[in-house]
């Protein structure tokens, strides 16, 4: 049963199910709207009103009618996600230093315009932050993406360990061993394919049986 009140999102494997996947911060809660190449077909940023229901559903909980986005930021905003695949996918795979230049050129861009503006709630905790717009917006992912490849977890940033699992995740658990996106999807199938090996291995035929 998925916790839609913890951190991260809530996401459809593509025969339906669905499953809690928290990648461990704000940029990378992005990739899974679309991507460059094969990830295209994943696409569900096609409107301005999808982006700003992201950020809803993101970790800033951001009320959708509070961002306003034209259609250019929303373009904008789809660049920077291909590019921030690409970083992200290069670091999982190469480690620190690996990527193109051009898409860190897109980041630090999207990073130099002004972020949106951070709030405190009278408990003390963060409060969702003020209106602002879609560069706003941008920035504010963009940002977070600096200071997660600059960062004490910039060597944490995996693939799931799935053969069949692309999503990618920053590892900030204390023992720094997190492998699946999710334990509710890939972690339980390999639980499950595990528990099947050992069977079978069991009611094999021994060696020496005719």
């Amino acid at each position: 049963m998925t916790d839609e009140r913890a951190p991260g999102l809530v996401l459809h494997s593509p025969g339906g199910t669905r499953f809690h996947f928290d990648p461990g911060t704000l940029c990378l809660e992005l990739l899974p709207t679309g991507g460059p190449g094969p990830y295209a077909r994943y696409e569900v940023l096609h409107r301005p009103a999808d982006l700003a229901d992201w950020a809803g559903r993101s970790r800033l909980g951001l009320a959708p009618d509070a961002v306003r986005i034209t259609e250019g930021q929303l373009t904008a905003a789809r660049t920077l996600r291909d590019a921030l695949w690409r970083l992200t996918a290069a670091r999982a795979a190469h480690g620190a230093g690996a990527g193109d230049p051009a898409d860190y050129a897109v980041l630090n861009h999207a990073a130099a315009r002004p972020p949106l503006a951070p709030r405190i709630a009278p408990d003390g905790t963060t409060a969702a932050p003020l209106p602002g717009d879609g560069d706003q917006l941008a920035s504010t992912v963009a940002r977070d993406a600096i200071a997660l490849f600059t960062g004490p977890y910039a060597d944490r940033v995996r693939e799931c360990g799935a053969d069949d699992c692309q999503l990618l995740f920053v590892d900030t658990s204390r023992p720094g061993r997190r492998r699946w996106c999710s334990m509710e999807r890939c972690g339980n199938r390999h639980k499950v394919r595990a528990l099947r090996a050992r069977r079978d291995q069991h009611e094999a035929p021994g060696e020496h049986e005719a």
